[in-house]
């Protein structure tokens, strides 16, 4: 995949520097675990873990691949496959159980052409460490500063999909809304476990992590939450012990992008790799939908999966003291941290929310949990508040969010907590409203100016001649602010279209982005690098150069805007303080490199 960006990009860049670049044919690159991860699930298989459900298995069949058709690769493969819910059908995800030989008939499984993926079927649990309840004030909501946050935005009407133990959402059988979410609004959701429409919550888990989103607020009863406005949607993936499989929590997050959830918190675990949740949360991200997940509570330096997975939002957990708690899992694939309490000190060190008493289901409690489960629901309730401030995509969310978030001493970014602990307020005033940055045009045509008063009467070229020319303007806004309103005419664009309005609405050096992912900042792109590695066919083909000026020109105007507001973390390097002069000598070199193309040599 990251072969077929970087063609992607390659292709776009060609376009914007001349203006006239031809399509190229993307090779298909074949998705899967590394060796490293193949080998820890075939370990696993092999020791019994819990991790992994003892002989059974998932199937991920190509779409249209009909019951009929697998039904007669059955016998050859020693298999009884079923579809492993109501969306199995659409999505060809099924289910085999009491296989003797996983590996052996995974292997002959494997052969078919009509199969995308087969592997073990993965168990997770939830991300918490269970508590009793008493009722405290709630430090968290403080220290992401809501207060403030509530003023500008509280979610309303954005869909957030809690994939977990269920809701305590409504009275039906022997289950019972609590209290304090009566007036929460609510849209229809699943039940994977037990295959029917009512999720239920018969754990607690999942009505706790639905509190903190969306509890019902100031209605004079219990406790508040963070996105108060938002619309739940209720899927359960766990059962009452607060396990679940890989294949409910897959058609569960392609159940929650297919109906218009922008949100989804999965406050869950595990730690090996599996291909159809990878892919289930690609699917989510690229129709638009913020995944954020559980860092995991081992307390070592490993994100668990699902967080680990590109394209999810990565949580870790902090204490009341700010500190990273404990249990929390970490790692380099972590994103952000937020308040997951600690009880060391007692229970109010924990997360209090109402929800069931796991012991009687239509008993109400309040509670106080700890664990990244706790945390990772504060995030996704303030991509909510974004979505509902605007936000279009999970890029503009996530950058919102990790700009607001407080950094950790002199680190930007850290593998305990990521680009630094939540701050809801400060992540709302951190949105842009999605437009583009101005300002860095701005900054490319006052450098357009030191330019040619450096250059001598004869040598400078015309100002107007300049401005208006296609093959020096293109490169210059699309190196500044991007053609960024590709996204609102081709709104419906997927597949390589897509990827190429991706890349194409956001400035040059940003398309890093798309490339690395997870919001690393490139020093190769935020850098002179692109300007000069196209200057150097220009010194021969003078009619390349007006692109070249223009490009090199937007970058100088990029960087110099980047390093004016405050210089991004850049990856890969070893001081935080180094960003700056970084920016600011490329700045330099862009500039050089614009006043060389833009020079007329016939004086």
């Amino acid at each position: 995949m990251r072969m077929k960006r970087w063609n992607v990009v390659l292709a776009a860049l060609a376009l914007s520097a001349s203006a006239c670049a031809s399509a190229s044919r993307e090779p298909e690159v074949a998705a899967g675990p590394d060796a490293v991860a193949q080998a820890e699930v075939a370990q696993a298989v092999a020791g019994g873990s819990d991790d992994v459900v003892s002989g059974a298995i998932v199937v991920d069949f190509k779409d249209g691949t009909t019951k009929a058709e697998f039904d007669a690769w059955e016998q050859a493969w020693g298999v009884d496959l079923e579809f492993n819910s109501l969306e199995g059908p659409r999505t060809g995800v099924t289910l085999a159980v009491g296989v003797d030989d996983v590996e052996d008939v995974l292997q002959r499984i494997r052969q078919n052409p009509a199969v995308e993926s087969a592997e073990p079927l993965m168990q997770v649990r939830s991300s918490f460490t269970p508590n009793d309840p008493q009722y405290e004030s709630q430090w968290n909501l403080r220290m992401i500063d809501m207060p403030k946050a509530w003023d500008g935005n509280r979610g309303k009407g954005v869909v957030v999909a809690v994939i977990d133990t269920g809701i305590a959402y409504e009275d039906h059988e022997d289950f019972k809304q609590v209290p304090d979410l009566k007036g929460v609004s609510f849209v229809k959701g699943y039940d994977f476990v037990n295959d029917d429409e009512h999720a239920n919550d018969d754990h607690g888990h999942g009505t706790h992590v639905a509190g903190t989103i969306a509890q019902a607020t100031n209605n004079g009863e219990g406790v508040a939450g963070v996105a108060f406005d938002a619309t739940l949607m209720p899927l359960k993936v766990l059962n009452h012990f607060g396990s679940g499989t890989s294949a409910d929590i897959a058609d569960a997050i392609r159940f929650a992008a297919d109906h218009d959830a922008k949100v989804i918190n999965m406050s869950l675990g595990g730690g090996l790799y599996s291909q159809v949740m990878a892919s289930a949360v690609e699917y989510a991200r690229k129709k638009g939908v913020t995944v954020v997940a559980a860092a995991g509570n081992t307390g070592h330096g490993r994100v668990e999966f699902p967080a680990a997975y590109p394209g999810a939002v990565a949580v870790s957990a902090v204490g009341p003291s700010g500190s990273l708690a404990p249990y929390s899992s970490y790692g380099k694939e972590l994103d952000i941290a937020a308040p997951g309490g600690d009880k060391s000190r007692g229970d109010s060190g924990g997360i209090l929310q109402n929800t069931i008493d796991p012991r009687d289901p239509s008993r109400s409690v309040y509670a106080w949990y700890q664990g990244t489960s706790m945390a990772a629901p504060h995030v996704a309730a303030v991509a909510a508040m974004l979505y509902g401030a605007g936000a279009k995509n999970p890029d503009e969310v996530e950058q919102a969010l990790y700009a607001g978030a407080k950094a950790t001493g002199d680190q930007a970014w850290s593998e305990q907590y990521g680009h630094g602990v939540l701050n809801a307020n400060a992540s709302l005033k951190a949105f842009t409203g999605g437009g583009p940055r101005w300002p860095s045009l701005a900054w490319a045509a006052a450098l357009l100016a030191v330019v040619l008063l450096t250059l001598r009467g004869r040598e400078r070229p015309g100002f107007l001649n300049i401005l208006f020319r296609p093959a020096f303007f293109v490169p210059l806004v699309l190196s500044t602010v991007g053609f960024f309103f590709l996204r609102t005419w081709f709104t419906g664009a997927s597949g390589a279209a897509g990827d190429v309005v991706n890349v194409a609405s956001l400035p040059i050096p940003d398309w890093q982005r798309i490339i690395f992912g997870r919001a690393t900042v490139s020093p190769l792109f935020y850098s002179a690098l692109i300007p000069l590695v196209l200057s150097l066919p220009a010194i021969t083909w003078r009619g390349f150069r007006p692109a070249v000026g223009g490009l090199a020109l937007g970058f100088a105007g990029f960087l110099a805007y980047a390093a004016w507001v405050g210089a991004p973390a850049l990856a890969w390097m070893p001081f935080t303080f180094l960003a700056k002069p970084w920016l600011g000598f490329n700045t330099v070199v862009c500039l050089v490199i614009a006043r060389a193309m833009l020079k007329r040599e016939d004086a």
